[in-house]
């Protein structure tokens, strides 16, 4: 697919939500290689992504995210909180949310769902694989889904 076909005039702003550095690493070198723009904003737990978020305290000039890649298995509050907060606030409900995790049982991923999430995606262990799939999860999100204006905030 040709640049002309992009119609993302600035970086897609990426949220990443991972307390492992070794998948953490991975994300980031996925998203270099990729052919859309992003910029890829990492927090390692559950209360710094809603922080984020919410733009409180430290975050309050970061930008809104487009996306939320969230890990299940975090640190304090859990992936599984954060999708609950998020989609049960209504200035933040709209970013779509996709969860990113080691797990493959049926009830993560049901529950998952009904918390509102817009995708689940369960990490492949072979680095290569990891880079294949979020380069596949960047090309379907960012070339070929249309997601929601971003929302100006008063």
């Amino acid at each position: 697919m040709s640049e002309s076909h992009t119609f993302q005039a600035e970086p897609a702003q990426i949220l990443l939500v991972e307390d492992n550095p070794g998948d953490v690493r991975l994300t980031t070198e996925a998203f270099e290689q990729g052919q859309i723009e992003t910029d890829l904003h990492v927090v390692s737990d559950g209360s710094e992504a809603l922080s984020f978020l919410s733009r409180d305290g430290e975050y309050t000039d970061v930008p809104r995210p487009d996306l939320v890649l969230l890990d299940l298995n975090l640190p304090g509050k859990d992936g599984e909180n954060v999708l609950e907060e998020l989609k049960d606030d209504p200035t933040l409900r709209s970013i779509p949310v996709i969860v990113l995790t080691s797990s493959s049982a049926d009830e993560d991923i049901a529950r998952s769902y009904e918390r509102h999430a817009n995708a689940y995606l369960t990490k492949p262990v072979d680095p290569d694989e990891f880079s294949q799939t979020v380069r596949a999860f960047e090309q379907f999100w960012f070339s070929v889904v249309r997601l929601p204006p971003a929302e100006e905030t008063s």
